[in-house]
């Protein structure tokens, strides 16, 4: 059995504990977190032991693995904390608030038999994964084209007294919502050669963006684009939905269910000529224990399987999580210049579309003609 502690305690704290409490290879025995209203309730209703640093409950509570869910700016500095400490760590995304810190982690990290994950949870979507599966099997032909795209409600309203809305807490769409929409690109489609158009857009946030939009070029010649709002109230709950054209046909597929378009039936008889729908509910398989869907247990199951089978590498390590990192500030250097770029006097003289046209050879017969 793995002794486990928690490092934050929010809402997705508490939903890790809540699956790993039912796993029975897991014994959780330790949480820290920083309110105190928080530890007070689990000091009344929770057996385990209570922390309010986490390099106390390190040191007095005799762990095999650490789950940290604490605000993005706080992940490397705990991560590296528990790899000095030989630890198994899950850790919610993102992996670092930069691609250079994750580079010095995985440094730390070398030579060590530490299983190390991320929390880009759509990796263990069963939809998603049987996309994954069909674009391997060349079901749609040659990828031409996509965009990942992702929608949900969670800020409303001007977040600036929450970390969320504060850049130096490593709040923002672009790290807090959009990089899982950016991990799963990268998970079906690879990393990007370049990135090119994007924008980071506030909607209601003074400090932070809400809107992340751009355009990824890949090696193959290949295009995607991603387009990410976390300010959009018509989706009740986080939404991915991504759309694949291929020289064969097209696929469209959210969490819940893919729609596959062919020009011919696929040679297996699994799908015919034209639009074919599959719904996760028939081929989806049971977990042991629910709580907001299906892949937050598997992807929890698949870290105490890999702790179990003393495999280090996972589906979403933390060498994965750090192409999501790379890209993530390819876009932030992207949106920067074009926005440095764009950021000219529109009513000058030196504008561009002030500049006059230097004239065509009937341009020039023209004026010979008219006089002018």
């Amino acid at each position: 059995m793995f002794r486990a502690g928690f490092i934050g305690f929010g809402r997705m704290g508490i939903t890790h504990f809540s699956i790993l409490n039912s796993n029975p290879l897991i014994a959780p025995v330790a949480v820290c977190d920083q309110s105190g209203t928080m530890l007070n309730i689990l000091k009344k209703y929770v057996d385990v032991a209570i922390f309010s640093d986490y390099r106390t409950m390190i040191v007095e509570s005799e762990l095999d693995c650490v789950v940290i869910s604490t605000p993005s700016d706080s992940h490397t500095e705990i991560i590296n904390h528990a790899i000095d400490n030989n630890l198994h760590i899950f850790s919610e995304k993102p992996f670092a608030m930069s691609a250079a810190d994750g580079r010095d982690t995985l440094k730390r990290l070398a030579g060590k038999n530490i299983v190390n994950q991320v929390g880009y949870v759509n990796r263990f979507n069963e939809v998603f994964m049987e996309v994954k599966n069909l674009l391997a099997a060349g079901v749609i032909g040659e990828v031409k084209q996509f965009s990942s795209e992702m929608y949900g409600a969670t800020v409303l309203k001007d977040s600036k007294s929450s970390w969320r809305g504060k850049k130096k807490s490593g709040g923002g769409c672009l790290y807090e919502f959009a990089s899982h929409g950016i991990d799963l690109a990268i998970y079906l489609f690879g990393t990007p050669k370049k990135v090119t158009g994007s924008i980071l857009q506030s909607i209601f946030s003074s400090e932070v963006e809400d809107w992340v939009g751009s355009t990824f070029i890949y090696e193959n010649g290949f295009t995607g684009s991603i387009a990410v709002n976390w300010s959009d109230e018509t989706f009740r709950k986080p939404a991915n939905i991504v759309t694949i054209n291929g020289t064969k046909g097209k696929i469209i597929a959210d969490k819940h269910a893919y729609k596959i378009y062919l020009k011919e039936s696929d040679p297996t008889g699994r799908f015919q000529k034209g639009w074919n729908t599959v719904y996760i509910t028939e081929f989806a398989e049971s977990v042991s224990f629910y709580l907001r869907g299906n892949e937050f247990t598997r992807q929890l199951d698949y870290f105490v399987d890999c702790m179990q089978n003393n495999q280090a590498e996972s589906i979403c390590s933390f060498s994965d999580a750090l192409q999501t990192d790379m890209v993530m500030d390819m876009i932030t250097s992207d949106a920067a210049r074009s926005l440095a770029e764009d950021t000219v006097d529109t009513n000058g003289a030196d504008h561009p579309l002030k500049q006059p046209r230097k004239k065509t050879f009937w341009g020039n017969l023209k004026a010979k003609v008219c006089g002018s």
